[in-house]
């Protein structure tokens, strides 16, 4: 009888010690203080972590066989300024902060950005009820400046935006998506996408319309550091700024090559372009004459010499919707975008 009981209770014993070392709790999203996670000396190194000079409370660790150090998901991502949610039923951490976000999950090297996925050659892990994740995410997946030296892990604040300007070749406004193309057509340049909190405003600090823009402007546009894949990338829009003191209500715009530039009898200088239509009313071939109201620029909206636009020269060019009816129709030029290198 004795010997029976010592059975049973060596097996409880050992099934408690099982069941409760297997099992780890989902990420809390109220937990404020973790221990930091100890291994033993042959199974992990233990990394300090410093975020902008401020050393962390929490540790990174690099587990045996582990091409780089793993850092705390929450700890981190909270100091930087991300919110940090558990998703029950994704089983998964969800990470926000501005147009910022992404999704984490234990064991699985895929890293979701933007409706994309990306790896990282290292997977999350989960220890002691927390998720760690590479050091290699906080730099390509967050856009956070990081370095390791020695046992440390360094974390350096990055700028959360870019500012660039650009003239609109092509806008969207279908199916509850807006967006604008700037600094380019077809695969070249990069699609802005306008969502209810892009702040869209003119020179002076008036507001605008999403309805008010069109193509052939020339706009600042304060945008994510996230962007996607795609050809051409796109990337959320914090701020449109239209850098035009006055713009007509309507552009129409051609891009392709200069084939031939003419001189009149009065010095006008023209260009006769060949290529594509960038809207409905817009021509494939058009010839535009240069005024001295002509604005010429390049990708980037700076000015440039309308001597530069000679024959070959890869350009797009914006007019009124005033033609000659001839063949090739002509017009005037009100801005030219020359393709540079």
């Amino acid at each position: 009888m004795n010997t029976i009981l010592k059975t049973s209770a060596i097996l409880l014993t050992l099934s408690l010690a099982l069941t409760s070392g297997g099992v780890s709790a989902a990420p809390s999203a109220s937990s404020a203080n973790y221990s930091a996670v100890k291994g033993s000396s042959a199974a992990a190194a233990i990394f300090s972590i410093s975020l902008s000079g401020k050393t962390l409370s929490e540790s990174g660790y690099q587990p045996s066989g582990s091409k780089e150090p793993l850092v705390p998901l929450r700890a981190v991502a909270g100091a930087l300024g991300f919110t940090v949610a558990w998703n029950a039923q994704l089983k998964a951490v969800e990470l926000s902060m501005g147009s910022i976000f992404t999704t984490v999950k234990s064991g699985e090297d895929r890293y979701a950005i933007n409706k994309m996925y990306t790896t990282l050659g290292t997977a999350p892990q989960t220890k002691q009820g927390k998720l760690y994740v590479p050091a290699s995410f906080v730099s390509k997946v967050l856009h956070q400046a990081v370095t390791v030296e020695g046992q440390q892990i360094l974390i350096r604040q990055a700028a959360d935006s870019l500012i660039e300007t650009g003239v609109i070749t092509s806008i969207t406004d279908a199916d509850n998506y807006q967006s604008v193309h700037i600094r380019g057509i077809g695969t070249e340049g990069i699609v802005l996408n306008v969502g209810k909190d892009t702040h869209l405003v003119r020179k002076d600090g008036s507001e605008l319309t999403f309805s008010e823009l069109h193509i052939g402007m020339t706009i600042e546009a304060q945008h994510s550091l996230i962007s996607t894949r795609s050809l051409p990338p796109q990337t959320p829009a914090y701020r449109i700024t239209v850098l035009d003191a006055e713009s007509p209500e309507e552009f129409l715009g051609t891009a392709g090559t200069i084939q031939q530039v003419m001189t009149a009898g009065d010095g006008t200088a023209s260009i006769r372009i060949r290529g594509s239509a960038l809207s409905e009313k817009s021509q494939n071939e058009v010839v535009l004459r240069l005024t001295e109201a002509t604005v010429v620029v390049n990708s980037n909206g700076e000015a440039v010499s309308p001597a530069d636009l000679t024959e070959g020269a890869e350009v797009i060019g914006f007019y009124s919707p005033f033609l000659t009816r001839s063949l090739p129709p002509t017009g005037t030029a009100l801005k030219v975008v020359l393709e540079t290198e």
